[in-house]
């Protein structure tokens, strides 16, 4: 594995929704850089294999069946966490979905499934990270850590998929929120907004025509590269952002302007 320019090493991190995307790749690059991950998602024999790959490679993790729309599998993911390679220092609530259409004519199961998954799940997960952390010690060691993973669409309109959009603007604020509420505690709380990047959740959509004309629209007619976001991830993540809290920013190659 490649060393990071960020160690992590002595953190545990833990990160939602890490059976594909970003959450395997944020699972993988915080390995590279020393930490140990607890990686957690639906998907067990998803996430099995990522842990397996990433002890193969000289990293260290453990896989965890975790469905954050439900409070007690996200309190047993850090039980088991903490049964294990420690309670978490950092805190990647990452697990989301999107629900594409027109809003007249999304039904509203699945718009509740989307504010489950976006927003609540990563309400329960940074809140039970943080009671954590707080039983642990970080007011004295400053070392606890929440990022918050939103997205650009929530800072754009028209792209059919208001349901997500809105989640993603409400974990905006959310991380303000709980920046603010837990500034005294020793927990630092931030939020990235990617970019399109290529993965398993549109995908299809980048292959048809009409992605392929949204694409041609972006300034830089081009899709967001997963590695953009490593410097800011490690950073967030690392003794080095020690001073920073309570911010968002976005990471997208210009697609938002």
């Amino acid at each position: 594995m490649t060393t990071p320019r960020y160690s992590l090493a002595g953190r545990v991190a833990l990160i939602t929704g890490a059976s594909s995307g970003l959450g395997d790749h944020f699972a993988r690059l915080y390995a590279a850089a020393g930490a140990t991950v607890v990686i957690g998602a639906r998907r067990i024999e998803r996430i099995e294999a990522l842990a397996r790959e990433i002890e193969a490679a000289g990293g260290k993790a453990l896989a965890v069946a975790m469905d954050v729309t439900d409070e007690a599998s996200v309190q047993a993911a850090f039980d088991a966490a903490a049964g294990g390679p420690g309670v978490p220092d950092v805190v990647v609530a990452n697990a989301g979905l999107a629900e594409a259409g027109r809003s007249i004519d999304l039904d509203i199961a699945r718009v509740r499934t989307v504010i489950d998954t976006n927003f609540t799940g990563a309400y329960l997960t940074a809140r039970e990270g943080a009671r954590r952390m707080i039983a642990a010690g970080t007011k004295h060691t400053g070392a606890g850590r929440v990022i918050l993973i939103g997205s650009i669409t929530s800072m754009m309109t028209g792209q059919g998929d208001a349901a997500y959009a809105a989640t993603k603007a409400a974990i905006a604020h959310l991380g303000r929120q709980f920046a603010r509420e837990w500034v005294r505690q020793g927990i630092n709380v931030n939020v990235i907004h990617p970019g399109y990047i290529r993965t398993e959740i549109d995908g299809e959509w980048f292959d048809s025509e009409g992605g392929a004309k949204q694409v041609a629209s972006w300034p830089r007619r081009r899709m967001t590269e997963i590695t953009a976001l490593d410097d800011l991830m490690l950073f967030f993540a690392s003794d080095a952002s020690a001073q920073v809290t309570g911010t968002d920013i976005a990471v997208d190659d210009g697609q938002s302007l």
